[in-house]
């Protein structure tokens, strides 16, 4: 089930002129700049806490702080406002905003006084109106280094200044808020990239608009309550390890057997019935995993026996061999569902013929590409990739007709149909070794017990990410977070959702019937 909106920027231009092209519209504006007082209130003023900066730009933005300039003086605040902008140049609404404000009497300065004490800031310098043909000013930049360097805890209006609203790049310098109010529905940039370190907590309002009526959206927030309705069903007691599901793992060349026992051990923690891992390596390679005696370590070949297997997870540790190249292309011939990873996709992206039989494939596949291995997939660099998460993101889906996973900072999940969602888990202690292969291994397990592709893709991911900020909460840091601790704390969280899904009963038997976790 799909429950928070995102909206691009020019898809939020088109429901504000929806709003706005009928008799006697709402006031946005007011409305926008009523709930940032609010906030500003309630959160930063509070206590002895009464000193505000308020910087509002030239533009909306801009109205909207001088909104919340004038109500925060109302209630009895000391406001400092910095407008930086043109009285001529302003909307309507903006200088409406502007001469209730010079009504008041209060001084507006040009520049940041010098000397000035306050106890928070409110950021209303720019909006969502900054892009790629649109770069920050010298002095708007300096403005931002200033403000940062203040060390107060800002707020700042619909998105960090500085913050493209579709990218979530940062160009120069960027707000670094502790909070984000976003007026009327959420935008991609607050939600991945940078956006992850300058938005802080982010609070949506949307002023009384019904966003998904006015325009149906594209984009989704991937959390926790879009997920439950995708688990996995309560298990039956009459069921057996067949019934959820062969696994096969393939990849471990030489000196990378590490990255498939991790996705083993993942698969299997994750509910897959049985696992066998295919290892390339033939020296030194184990005959059993004697951590997860439970995994099956079988030849590669064998893995392409009719009915051997229910779907088939290949690139982890997978190496850039000649046999590696001839398994990915029996694989890619197989009708098993796939989840494709690490060398996988850098074969892919070497080789036509294997890029080309993934695109005709009927059956589900599913990509895990880092920005690296996206940029080499779309013949790009790196940079590109990150400088629209979102649009790689859906070029990926659309080009190779399978669901992706773009990894990162807001990792991104899009579908061929262009429809996308931004993962809300995880945290910096999954950059290390070996975490894409415990993805890996959570994909492949999901799909073998039967969730729709759709479903596989979004509750992995976000699982993921949820497991290492349970571990982050029990560490107090995501310093030397490894990737075999977030398989127990996945196992653990999924159990707890599955859980509350079905209303808390366990397997525990009581008079012949479940009993509930109340009595």
């Amino acid at each position: 089930m799909n429950t928070t909106p995102i909206y691009t920027t020019a898809e939020i231009r088109e429901i504000e002129s929806l709003v706005l092209s009928v008799p006697n519209p709402p006031p946005l504006m007011e409305k926008a700049g009523l709930a940032a007082a609010e906030i500003a209130q309630a959160r930063l003023l509070t206590g002895n806490n009464h000193r505000i900066l308020i910087l509002a730009g030239p533009g909306n933005n801009g109205g909207d702080a001088l909104v919340a300039a004038r109500h925060l003086h109302g209630w009895g605040k000391q406001v400092t406002l910095v407008f930086t902008g043109e009285s001529a140049r302003l909307s309507r609404d903006a200088r409406q905003a502007l001469e209730q404000w010079q009504s008041i009497g209060e001084m507006i300065h040009r520049e940041i006084p010098a000397n000035g004490q306050w106890d928070a800031v409110i950021d209303g310098l720019f909006g969502i109106g900054l892009n790629e043909a649109r770069p920050l000013e010298e002095r708007y930049q300096q403005l931002i280094g200033q403000i940062n360097h203040l060390n107060l805890p800002i707020l700042a209006l619909d998105i960090p200044s500085g913050l493209l609203s579709d990218s979530g790049r940062v160009s120069e310098v960027a707000v670094r808020a502790a909070i984000t109010v976003t007026f009327i529905a959420l935008k991609p940039g607050l939600l991945t990239h940078d956006g992850c370190d300058h938005c802080g907590e982010i609070i949506v309002c949307n002023l009384e608009l019904d966003t998904t009526t006015l325009l149906s959206p594209r984009n989704w927030l991937l959390d926790r309550a879009s997920i439950a309705s995708r688990l996995p069903p309560l298990r039956q007691a009459n069921s057996h390890k067949g019934t959820y599901g062969r696994l096969g793992i393939l990849g471990g060349a030489g000196g990378m057997i590490g990255a498939v026992l991790l996705a083993g051990r993942a698969a299997l923690n994750l509910g897959a019935g049985r696992v066998y891992l295919g290892l390339l390596t033939q020296e030194d390679a184990p005959v059993v995993d004697l951590t997860q005696p439970e995994l099956m370590l079988r030849p590669p070949s064998g893995f392409f026996e009719p009915d051997f297997l229910d779907a088939l997870v290949i690139g982890p540790g997978l190496g850039g061999e000649i046999a590696a190249c001839i398994y990915l292309e029996q694989a890619l011939q197989t009708s098993l569902p796939l989840v494709l990873d690490a060398d996988a996709l850098n074969l892919i992206a070497c080789h036509t013929e294997l890029s080309n039989a993934i695109k005709v494939r009927e059956a589900p596949a599913i990509l895990t590409p880092h920005p690296a291995e996206a940029a080499r997939l779309l013949n790009t660099t790196t940079v590109e990739i990150q400088h629209n998460r979102l649009e790689a993101a859906q070029t990926l889906a659309r080009q190779f007709n399978c669901i992706i996973v773009l990894k990162g900072a807001g990792s991104i999940c899009a579908f061929p149909d262009g429809h996308c969602h931004f993962n809300t888990s995880g945290n910096p202690g999954l950059s290390t070794a070996g975490t894409g292969d415990v993805l890996s291994g959570f994909l492949g397990a999901l799909l073998v017990q039967a969730l729709p592709p759709e479903n596989t893709l979004l509750l992995a991911v976000h699982l993921h990410g949820a497991a290492a900020d349970t571990l982050l909460e029990q560490q107090h840091g995501p310093v030397g977070m490894t990737a075999s601790e977030i398989i127990p704390a996945a196992r653990h969280l999924l159990n707890c959702w599955i859980d509350q899904k079905t209303s808390g009963y366990r397997y525990a038997r009581f008079g012949g019937q479940f009993k509930p976790n109340n009595q």
